[in-house]
């Protein structure tokens, strides 16, 4: 099945009491026994397993081409859970730039417990040969990279990871399973915060980690998923899978509209830069198209022509876009990254990262315009 016949017949989960045709909600933490003492349905508890996370897990595996999923309460549950996988003394390999709170989790929680971590720019394919150590377990890759959506080639790097019986994990979630599949570029691991385009309406958190195929590392990631308890309630589980129906008429129109901003701003007096892959003068165009050829997101990044003081004004003269830390969901969000980051950021003060949402495209151009200019 295509695509979008799979997101949407995916996670039909049927319902025995009334055959409904939305799936109801089991709102239960516990399972009803046989007088044998087993579990007639295959449930016992809900931090184990729960109708509603089958389901959403099955089509997230489907959606991406992977073998087997597990959700979390979290996208940082589910980076954790992929790195509780590793012992004491292993080396993963992380991105420069990316997800700030990912190398945190790495370096902060799990360093003192004997993770190796170290940082290279995943775009230098010799750089990230160079940085293999003997005890290197994992290359995580995240390709568009937050904040400035700078692109790593997964094929390439998965090609130098197999080499060196390397795992390589891939943070897909800036494109969610129907822009990009890094499990078809070679990858062995995806992640998501489920929370951004997969979730579509800000309401509601989840991570998700799929394996291109049922291993002892796929196995260890269940068993971190029973007991350290970071499961997805079946109520968000329910929102993620009907999340899913309409993920990929939402990624055609975020990608559109972004795309048709993301051009008007590039010759916009205002602006000193604009980031984003699907843009012909992007240096990373050609490997956009090629690992995403179905959209490159609706994620820009734009520098403002002057200092930080003007990016924030520029953000607060915004009307439809929100601030607000955040993406992915059908509203637009602007953000101004580096005061998120902190001081630490390498991020450029005069940097804003907008999420473009499902409104009229002209509306969201006059309000940036109008923003631009009277900043």
């Amino acid at each position: 099945m295509r695509k979008e016949t799979l997101a949407i017949h995916a996670t039909h989960l049927q319902d025995e009491t009334a055959a409904s045709i939305a799936p109801p909600v089991f709102l239960t933490t516990t399972f009803e026994r046989s007088e044998d003492g087993s579990y007639p349905k295959g449930h016992m508890y809900s931090r184990n397993s729960n109708p509603n996370r089958d389901v959403l897990e099955k089509g997230l595996a489907q959606l991406e081409g992977g073998e087997v999923a597990f959700v979390f309460g979290s996208g940082l549950a589910a980076v954790s859970a992929v790195f509780q996988c590793m012992k004491s003394g292993d080396h993963v390999l992380m991105p420069t730039v990316g997800y700030y709170a990912s190398y945190k989790l790495a370096e902060e929680i799990m360093g003192p417990w004997g993770l190796q971590v170290s940082q290279v720019d995943m775009t230098d394919l010799a750089a990230v040969e160079a940085a293999i150590r003997p005890e290197t377990k994992l290359i995580w890759v995240e390709t568009p990279a937050n904040p400035l959506l700078t692109l790593s080639d997964i094929e390439a790097i998965c090609k130098i990871a197999h080499a060196h019986n390397i795992l390589v994990g891939v943070d897909n979630t800036l494109t969610s399973p129907i822009l990009q599949n890094p499990i078809q570029l070679g990858a062995d691991i995806v992640m998501h915060a489920t929370t951004k385009y997969i979730g579509g309406h800000s309401d509601v958190l989840g991570g998700a980690v799929i394996f291109k195929e049922a291993s002892a590392w796929s196995e260890r990631v269940k068993r971190v998923q029973i007991l350290m308890g970071a499961t997805q309630n079946p109520l968000d589980c329910y929102l993620l899978a009907r999340g899913l129906k309409t993920l990929p008429l939402r990624m055609r129109e975020h990608s559109k509209n972004a795309l048709e901003l993301a051009t008007r701003l590039e010759n916009h007096a205002g602006i000193e830069q604009v980031h984003y892959p699907g843009l012909p003068s992007n240096p990373n165009y050609a490997l956009a198209i090629k690992q995403m050829p179905n959209g490159q997101s609706g994620m820009i990044a734009i520098q403002i022509k002057g200092d930080e003081a003007k990016a924030r004004k520029v953000a607060n003269r915004l009307q439809l876009f929100q601030q607000a830390t955040s993406l992915g969901g059908v509203e637009s969000l602007v953000e101004h990254r580096k005061s998120i980051e902190g001081p630490g950021s390498t991020t450029p003060g005069n940097l804003l990262r907008l999420s473009i949402g499902l409104e009229h495209v002209e509306d969201l151009w006059e309000d940036l315009n109008q923003a631009i200019l009277g900043a």
